[in-house]
């Protein structure tokens, strides 16, 4: 039996998850989280074969929960199952050691499949997003401008940042005007949507 350890936020779509794969002859899901912080504690209990992780999750994403898990658990394939299907975080993803990568609209045997291979030492990724990862090019952020435009995402002031990051003001206003240039935006705002957009936050 494959064991899989399955991390969705929506609790309808973790149970319709584990309910299909569950009928797979060959799959058991061992371990069921909500959170991304949740991620690696119930790996390490269940010992799952492959992990499916949702990307966006409260308390951790699910590629910070991919790093983290490929350091704790390196024996566990990472199968990141998404309905955002941007290229920046196909990148980020593989990045973080994920063995695959899926949009959440295609059919359950298609992900059934996908588990099998990655357990085989295959990478799986979505086509169509494996074209669009290659036409847009690598997120032009470093990992601090990147931090930097998180915290300002929200409309935090420049003084919040930088309390946040232990960062001097003037240091925020040069990495957001930097973030501002790299993304042809006219404000922080605009280049936190335009960042996100691309899957780079």
């Amino acid at each position: 039996m494959i064991r899989v350890l399955l991390a969705e936020d929506q609790g309808m779509m973790r149970g319709a998850l584990a309910l299909l794969l569950g009928l797979e002859e060959d799959i058991e899901v061992v371990a069921q989280v909500s959170r991304g912080d949740q991620v690696v504690p119930a790996a390490l209990e269940a010992r799952p074969d492959v992990a499916l992780l949702d990307v966006e999750m409260p308390g951790k994403g699910g590629l910070e929960a991919a790093a983290e898990l490929r350091g704790r658990l390196p024996g566990c394939r990472v199968l990141i199952l998404t309905t955002f299907g941007r290229p920046g975080y196909l990148r980020r993803a593989m990045e973080a050691g994920a063995h695959g990568f899926l949009v959440k609209d295609g059919p359950v045997e298609e992900l059934a499949g996908a588990i099998r291979r990655v357990l085989r030492g295959e990478r799986v990724i979505d086509a169509a997003l494996a074209a669009a990862a290659l036409g847009t090019g690598p997120s032009p952020l470093t990992e601090r401008e990147r931090d930097v435009l998180t915290a300002a995402a929200d409309g935090s002031t420049i003084a919040d940042i930088a309390a946040a990051l232990h960062l001097s003001e003037s240091t925020v206003r040069n990495y957001l005007s930097s973030c501002i240039s790299k993304t042809g935006t006219r404000n922080r705002i605009e280049a936190a949507r335009f960042a996100r957009h691309n899957g780079w936050l």
